[in-house]
């Protein structure tokens, strides 16, 4: 996040917005479409000095910096976690994609990595989805 750049967002297919980067560990390209709350979270800093200045998309001061601030979050949120942006990734990839019915290939391609038995390891722990998906397969007469 500290080093994506606003000519790193572009339009790409059906005319969305779509954050396009070489990821620095794998040195792979990440096509990422932007969701509508991320899309008003880059809106909020659009004018932000210190964007404007670095041609950043968000004012992301360290790592350190931004896990001191989750957890402040935390705390005033009363979340029993230690959260860090880590964890953020991590959320992303089994309760925002996973869960919700997205291919691993498709998250695999969106977190950057080459192999995709670096993306399952995201999805052992999704118990609770293998759980609701053979529910369904109750419902049909095989």
């Amino acid at each position: 996040m500290r080093k994506l750049k606003r000519s790193e967002i572009s339009e790409g297919t059906g005319g969305e917005l779509w954050i396009i980067t070489k990821r620095q560990k794998t040195d792979t390209t990440s096509r990422i479409p932007l969701l509508p709350t991320a899309l008003e979270i880059i809106e909020r800093y659009k004018g932000n000095t210190q964007c404007q200045l670095k041609g950043t998309v968000l004012p992301v001061l360290t790592n350190q910096k931004m896990n001191s601030y989750l957890k402040e979050i935390a705390d005033k949120c009363s979340i029993p976690l230690n959260l860090t942006f880590h964890i953020a990734r991590h959320t992303f990839a089994t309760t925002i994609t996973l869960s919700n019915g997205v291919p691993i290939e498709t998250v695999a391609k969106m977190l950057g990595h080459r192999n995709l038995k670096t993306t399952q390891h995201y999805a052992k722990i999704l118990d609770k989805k293998i759980s609701d998906d053979m529910s369904r397969l109750k419902d049909y007469r095989l």
